[in-house]
């Protein structure tokens, strides 16, 4: 029994620190006003949103056949 004491202040930071997380994470820190929040996401709904750049082409689908090949390169005019 004595070998697990050193277990004990491993065990009280983590308690500790639990405790201290749960404390922060408690309801009625850092509320919202609801009528402000709902007014916004509103105006955000409202806004066009246009795409700022060209979306990505799709890359080539690879069939694979089970066989573990290198894919070929063409080569140019030679």
């Amino acid at each position: 029994m004595e070998i697990l004491l050193w277990l004990v202040p491993t065990a009280v930071v983590t308690a500790v620190a639990m405790l201290w997380v749960a404390w922060l994470g408690r309801d009625g820190r850092g509320e919202v006003d609801r009528d402000a929040a709902v007014e916004k996401l509103a105006a955000a709904m409202q806004r066009d949103h246009t795409a700022r750049h060209r979306p990505r082409p799709t890359a080539p689908v690879d069939r694979s056949t089970g066989i573990a090949v290198r894919p070929s390169r063409s080569r140019g005019p030679a």
